[in-house]
């Protein structure tokens, strides 16, 4: 009988916008990518919600330096934490902010 590999990862959200529809799109699209199941929590609730799903992602309201925690069960698990949880903790530049991005993007 083998065993299931299971991993588990605390985040934090820096996108400035934090996790709003186009970062939770782009997150739930990479997690389409893997074969683990990907659950996603805000730190201090065990509320999990599913890591594919936009809509229960924009449901935990995660602003900009939000810890997030990124749970993935199955053979590829330990490769879709750390890719998502990289996603969450890039500075992305959202459309239209003064930080100088090109709002045509």
């Amino acid at each position: 009988m083998s065993e299931v590999s299971q991993h588990e990862r605390a985040f934090v959200v820096q996108s400035e916008l934090g996790l709003h529809a186009r970062p939770a799109g782009k997150f739930v699209a990479l997690a389409g990518r893997f074969r683990a199941t990907i659950q996603v929590a805000a730190r201090d609730e065990d509320d999990w919600v599913d890591g594919r799903s936009i809509l229960s992602l924009l449901s935990l309201a995660a602003g900009r330096g939000t810890v997030l925690r990124i749970r993935a069960e199955g053979e590829d698990s330990e490769e879709a934490v750390e890719a998502l949880g990289r996603l969450l903790e890039a500075p992305a530049v959202e459309q239209g902010s003064s930080a100088g991005g090109d709002p045509r993007v």
